[in-house]
């Protein structure tokens, strides 16, 4: 069998900030699933979610393989369960205020202080719903890694695929530090140097909403980096959020309101200002190293 070759993003010349997302209720207020398929097969929403928990219970899974066997389940004889039904699902789902406009807005700030800045989703969400989202198709993210599902030769959905869960949610940091983004890629194991490394924990910022994302929020503060708790700003319900923060699970908080001048929004900008302010005392260092070890080059 021959070698897969894997496409790899290599160390770029000015530094790069990864802003990894959670997406439901985090990018949009509600679960994805809940706005148009869950009604679709003639389910209350809390019903469902209440079958999925006991699925996975009786059958000791996991809960996301669940849910995902459970819309497979109920799709039979109610619609065709296939990728472009999911992805016209996604293009449906609700977003907070100023997403539309976010990435690129953010993108453009980091490029004027000389911070390549780039998205990317984590999610136990469905891929093929996000995919379908307009700011997908308008190449808002760098990746999305996001549960999926097998499609048979007719391109109907089968079986799950790829599940993500809120512990092996943190593998997807360790690829995208190291720029080894495919998913069966076994390069995200390899060493690399400090100064080889294309995105350090440092210039990571993960926003996300409850305790799902609590494992990569606490491996990004462990490294450096910075986690960031949102709340609904219809709501104003910032219980998790406070909790989070005394658990010194999250570094900071905001209503999830991404439009410009909002709290999230300076927040961000900050965060480029002093990565842009820190990665050139960086790069001065390993400088400095690299010349100390070969004094006469």
């Amino acid at each position: 069998m021959a070698e897969t070759i894997f496409k790899r993003k290599q160390k770029e010349e000015l530094p790069v900030l990864a802003i990894c997302y959670d997406f439901d209720k985090t990018l949009s207020p509600d679960d994805m699933q809940a706005q148009g398929y869950i009604q679709s097969v003639g389910y209350d929403v809390k019903q469902f979610w209440a079958e999925t928990n006991v699925l996975a219970e009786k059958n000791e899974m996991d809960q996301n393989s669940a849910y995902m066997l459970k819309m497979v389940m109920e799709a039979e004889g109610n619609l065709v369960f296939t990728k472009r039904a999911l992805a016209d699902y996604g293009s449906r789902v609700a977003l907070f205020k100023g997403v539309d406009s976010w990435f690129e807005r953010i993108r453009e700030y980091g490029k004027q202080r000389g911070v390549i800045v780039e998205h990317y989703i984590i999610s136990s969400g469905l891929k093929e719903m996000i995919e379908g989202t307009k700011m997908a198709k308008d190449g808002a993210f760098e990746k999305i890694y996001a549960s999926s599902f097998y499609y048979n030769e007719k391109g109907v959905a089968k079986w799950p695929a790829q599940i993500i869960n809120y512990t092996n949610k943190t593998q997807y940091l360790f690829r995208i530090s190291k720029g080894v983004l495919e998913v069966n890629d076994p390069g995200v194991n390899d060493y690399f140097s400090p100064d080889e490394i294309r995105v350090p924990f440092r210039n990571m910022v993960y926003i996300g909403d409850s305790d799902t994302d609590i494992p990569c929020m606490k491996l990004v503060n462990t490294y450096g980096g910075h986690s960031i708790g949102v709340y609904n700003p219809d709501t104003g319900e910032m219980g998790k959020v406070h909790k989070m923060i005394r658990d010194n699970r999250i570094k900071y908080f905001a209503p999830a309101d991404y439009t410009e001048g909002g709290e999230l929004d300076l927040l961000v900008k900050e965060i480029i200002e002093r990565t842009s302010a820190n990665e050139r005392l960086e790069s001065a260092h390993y400088a400095m190293k690299r010349k100390a070890q070969n004094p006469k080059e």
